[in-house]
């Protein structure tokens, strides 16, 4: 077994070894391609920032059926050393003015700033003036804005459905006096006003309505511990900030998130990751004209055919997106076999943390996800992955409808012993698939946000027979929190899904049976509730239901399920995320 060492203060013309370390990652990562059998790489204490995503490709794969590891140094002993893989920027040059910071950041552009470790929040406001009406071209309100840099603001449309949540940006605003014309950007604005659209009976809507938050412009740099980057003037860039009290620009560390990619794998085999902290990331789309149409989950829409779907005819309509994209990854994986993380951390980032395309053999185990913009993990066209004992809090941050963990097309794949906690809508989702195995996770404070979800969320055909349909056994599913949503919910034509012995607690509703489209092939089976699923006093064709209890009264339903929520959550409990 090969043995490299890298440190902070090490030198990329040394020889790697423990005495004379690299400096850098990816020469580590050369030394290991042009070397010779399996391969250790030890990191030093400190954070590696990159100006380029790590790539690593087929060439950087495992030999002799033994993985090249990468792991921070101690890894696994009580001497573990703490190692951060940033795509941060550190801010200097700092002026204050009036009790604010400014900074000229010169082209650097972000929606992610960090201050002394912990996330800063984008300034905003709680919509448009009173009377402000939509227009052809954007709104119109009456009198002046206040606004500093109109076309850094951004639009926030909270439940435009009630499971999304879109943003748009500002062209620029015209006249004032009398009143004020905001256009906004295109082709976000248009795209919204054609894929917006439905008839729910109690609710109609034709395109966007008035934004629920207005965020990004210096003028709302009231609450402390807030920024707003004006991006007005070209590669002349000013960064806002509203200190907390105690801070002072000489001895507080800032870090704008400057890359969108930490880490990317293609064709990669057998390479494991132990250990690191992947930090400081960002997703620029989003600030774009195309802004981010989001539809469900992680996916949104960037342009192609909508059409209508019809719940019941002449009385419920929607329209949908033919095609979504998915919101990416700063972790990326592509066509990947055997990778592993294990105990790492993924904190601080614009986008999803960890994300897999068509890739087999994954495994993450033991990780931490917090303060996300989007999802942890999001498994697309995956077979046989393994996500197990991870702690995933705080995520969806910045994209609402992101859930904690989501599968789509996937075969095989498990999902076990994960504690999901503190996320705006689903914890686990699983769309349609082959084979997914979701069992003893616990969800709690799920749905913190948008509605219409669950603490576990399933959606279409998750097989063709019980051999390979899904299985959602022994999860713990608790606080399910805003109004409208099901604590474990199979939900438009699932079909072949075993659902056994699980807990749901603290729901609006406990689970649902019937759904359009219908459910089929589904077996409800053993799982205990608080309250009765609706549609179980009159079962749907096609839903088995048989041996669940419900008790309302909590203290029995506790007791009664005490084997069942010691098996959920995870297998190692922790505290938490370190402190920074």
């Amino acid at each position: 077994m090969t043995e490299f060492y890298v440190a902070v203060t090490g030198d990329d013309s040394a020889l790697g070894t423990e005495q004379r370390p690299f400096a850098s990652l990816d020469r580590a990562r050369s030394a290991v391609r042009h070397g010779a059998g399996p391969a250790v790489v030890h990191l030093r204490a400190g954070t590696y920032t990159l100006d380029e995503p790590l790539e690593f490709t087929g060439d950087d794969s495992g030999r002799d059926g033994r993985p090249v590891i990468y792991q921070a140094f101690g890894y696994g002993t009580g001497a573990q050393e703490r190692v951060v893989i940033s795509g941060g920027a550190e801010i200097a040059g700092w002026r204050e003015r009036d009790g604010r910071w400014q900074a000229d950041v010169g082209g650097l552009d972000t929606r992610q700033v960090a201050v002394d470790g912990r996330r800063a929040e984008r300034a905003g406001i709680d919509g448009l003036p009173p009377g402000a009406r939509r227009t052809g071209t954007g709104y119109r309100v009456a009198g002046r804005l206040d606004w500093q840099a109109p076309s850094s603001v951004e639009f926030v449309y909270r439940g435009i459905y009630p499971w999304t949540e879109a943003r748009c940006g500002v062209a620029e605003v015209r006249g004032g006096g009398a009143g004020t014309e905001i256009v906004m950007a295109r082709p976000a604005f248009g795209w919204a006003v054609q894929l917006y659209n439905y008839d729910f009976e109690y609710q109609r809507l034709t395109g966007p309505g008035l934004p629920t938050r207005v965020e990004n412009d210096p003028a709302f740099l009231t609450s402390p511990g807030t920024f707003a980057l004006d991006r007005t003037h070209p590669n002349h860039h000013v960064l806002h900030y509203l200190p907390r009290p105690g801070e002072h620009p000489a001895r507080t560390r800032v870090v704008a998130a400057a890359r969108e990619s930490l880490l990317r794998l293609t064709g990669t085999r057998d390479v494991g990751f132990r250990g690191l902290v992947f930090a400081d990331a960002t997703w620029l789309r989003p600030s774009g004209d195309r802004g981010f149409l989001h539809y469900h989950g992680s996916g949104y829409y960037d342009g192609g055919d909508i059409y209508t779907e019809v719940l019941i005819e002449g009385r419920q309509w929607l329209t949908v997106p033919t095609e979504t994209a998915t919101i990416p990854a700063c972790v990326t994986l592509q066509q990947t076999r055997g990778i592993t993380f294990e105990g790492c951390r993924f904190t601080r980032l614009g986008a999803t943390a960890l994300g897999s395309t068509a890739g087999t053999n994954l495994v993450v185990r033991g990780c931490d996800f917090d303060t996300l913009a989007a999802s942890a993990v999001t498994l697309t066209g995956d077979s046989a992955a393994l996500i197990e004992d991870n702690l995933i809090q705080d995520i969806g941050l910045d994209y609402s409808g992101s859930p904690g963990i989501g599968l789509l097309g996937t075969t095989d794949c498990v999902v076990a012993h994960n504690r999901v906690s503190d996320v705006p809508h689903c914890g686990i989702v699983a769309g349609p698939g082959s084979g997914t195995r979701i069992s003893h996770n616990h969800t709690d404070r799920t749905m913190g946000v948008l509605a219409d979800g669950g603490g576990i969320y399933l959606a279409g055909p998750q097989g063709d027979s019980p051999s390979n349909g899904a299985v959602i056994r022994g999860n713990l599913i608790e606080n399910t929190r805003t109004p409208y949503n099901f604590g474990l919910y199979t939900d438009y034509g699932a079909a072949w899904v075993l659902v056994d012995g699980n807990v749901v607690a603290h729901a609006d509703n406990s689970a649902v049976l019937q759904v359009t489209p219908p459910l089929d092939h589904v077996v409800y089976r053993g799982n205990f509730w608080d309250s009765d699923p609706v549609g179980s006093s009159a079962i749907p064709e096609g839903v088995t239901y048989t041996d669940n209890t419900t008790l309302t009264d909590e203290d029995r339903l506790h007791a009664a399920t005490t084997a069942i929520r010691e098996r959920a959550g995870l297998l190692r409990p922790r505290p938490g995320p370190p402190a920074e």
